[in-house]
């Protein structure tokens, strides 16, 4: 077992979704905390709430690179790549979920009548859709332990 399966493991003792878990590991790569995010990742949880929604692992991914890289403020765009990397993820993940299960949504992966996360089916491929995360935005020349300001954009 690696250090993302073992702090997956963690948090979802801890409560958290897969959608939260995927922020809580990318804000902790750039030492940082924000409850509010956390929170707010929650409305994402379990495909929206009743498993008929897009993964959370999908949709928390997308959502760590639009922290790393999307607009912020009035006076802040998003990074020219952003719409590049996202496809990437999400290509990534449609390939990957699909050879295994019949779609995104999480009851396609858990199975109907899906009540909550299975820990050893979401927590892999949690733990791989993270550590592909990383891989594009380090193939990218984007720092995942620093925010966008720090990343010179």
């Amino acid at each position: 077992m690696n250090n993302e399966e073992i702090r997956i493991m963690e948090l979802h003792g801890k409560g958290y979704c897969c959608t939260q878990i995927m922020l809580v590991l990318m804000l902790e790569n750039m030492q940082r905390e924000n409850p509010d995010l956390i929170r707010a990742m929650q409305g994402l949880c379990m495909g929206g709430g009743d498993c008929s929604g897009t993964c959370g692992i999908l949709t928390g991914g997308l959502c760590a690179l639009s922290m790393l890289l999307g607009k912020g403020t009035d006076f802040d765009e998003s990074h020219e790549q952003l719409p590049m990397l996202q496809e990437m993820f999400r290509d990534w993940f449609v390939t990957k979920v699909h050879a295994l299960h019949a779609g995104i949504r999480c009851e396609d992966i858990l199975g109907p009548g899906c009540t909550g996360p299975n820990p050893l089916e979401c927590g892999s491929l949690l733990s791989e859709a993270y550590v592909k995360l990383i891989e594009i935005l380090q193939e990218n020349s984007i720092d995942p332990t620093e925010g966008k300001e720090s990343n010179g954009f």
